[in-house]
């Protein structure tokens, strides 16, 4: 077996991975996504118990049960390059034997549910509403650096990128699947589905203007137009398309669910943005109660 250098598996004094400073007992095969470290406890706060608590810059993480479901919750921050650095520590904590540094002879893999907002491009896909991304549009090029394999759609890239007349010198966008098991869970009559552009910022790559000009000032409008065998692109974000490619390519599960507080298509922004905040994480804890042998069994 190859030995993972000290400079490539950083560990802390404790044994803890380096920036999550969690060790393998810490967390479950369960795992809430939230980007921001105060959202947290806004889902803890409904747990029976407590039994870890840690966080390291951004990275806040709790791990307790809800109605006896053990379940991890991690901010990660904003951006792919956060998600980066979560989901490989977290496939590190299961998969990498830290006193040998080596990968272990049997995976494992990890439920994971992103609970995040998001903006609507499509004008029938209101404020207030739950959606779910069945793909994730990686519009930022970090997937790139990795051996793709085989979880890329390259016939819905090749539509998009004829139908946005994709600018050359930007990354190739990918498209990749959720987890269709996690989906079936969480769908219901509340909830809307479709594509999750994933973009590398909030201004220029999702087409804000301040004072900089854009490359594509239509880019929004020809992601909203876009449509493939039914597919459409619903919302913009900044983590989907990251988590759902490092996912499939460490033997993970994941499906993000969105709580729309802007519609970019009509100019709308939610009232109570919290109030639908909490509105989705008690419909996801619900359903993974709901789903206890399936979770069980994994």
């Amino acid at each position: 077996m190859i030995r993972i250098k000290e400079s490539e598996l950083i560990l802390n004094p404790d044994g803890s991975i380096y920036h999550l400073n969690l060790k393998p007992e810490d967390i479950s095969d369960t795992i809430l996504f939230v980007g921001d470290q105060d959202r947290v406890e806004k889902i803890t706060k409904h747990f029976d118990t407590i039994e870890f608590s840690t966080q390291k810059r951004e990275f806040k993480t709790q791990t307790g049960t809800y109605k006896g479901k053990r379940i991890s919750v991690i901010s990660t921050g904003i951006g792919p390059d956060n998600i980066d650095i979560v989901l490989n520590e977290l496939d590190a904590l299961i998969n990498i034997d830290f006193t040998t540094r080596t990968i272990k002879e049997k995976l494992n893999s990890l439920n994971i549910i992103r609970i995040g907002t998001s903006g609507s491009l499509q004008s029938d896909i209101p404020v207030d509403s739950f959606l779910i991304g069945t793909h994730g549009l990686d519009l930022n090029g970090m997937l790139h650096f990795y051996k793709l394999k085989d979880i890329c759609n390259h016939e819905i890239e090749n539509a998009f990128m004829n139908h946005t007349h994709w600018n050359s010198n930007k990354a190739r966008p990918i498209v990749i699947n959720n987890s269709l098991e996690l989906e079936r869970i969480f769908e219901s009559k509340q909830t809307y589905k479709g594509v999750t552009g994933t973009a590398g910022g909030f201004y220029g790559p999702q087409g804000r203007v301040l004072r900089l000009a854009i490359q594509d000032s239509e880019l929004n409008n020809k992601m909203n137009s876009f449509l493939y065998n039914g597919l459409r692109i619903s919302n913009l974000e900044m983590e989907t398309a990251t988590i759902y490619g490092l996912s499939k390519l460490l033997g993970h599960n994941a499906v993000s669910l969105n709580a729309i507080i802007a519609n970019r298509a009509n100019g709308t922004f939610s009232k109570n943005p919290a109030k639908t905040i909490e509105s989705l994480i008690l419909y996801t804890l619900d359903r993974l109660v709901r789903q206890r042998n399936y979770f069980n069994n994994k």
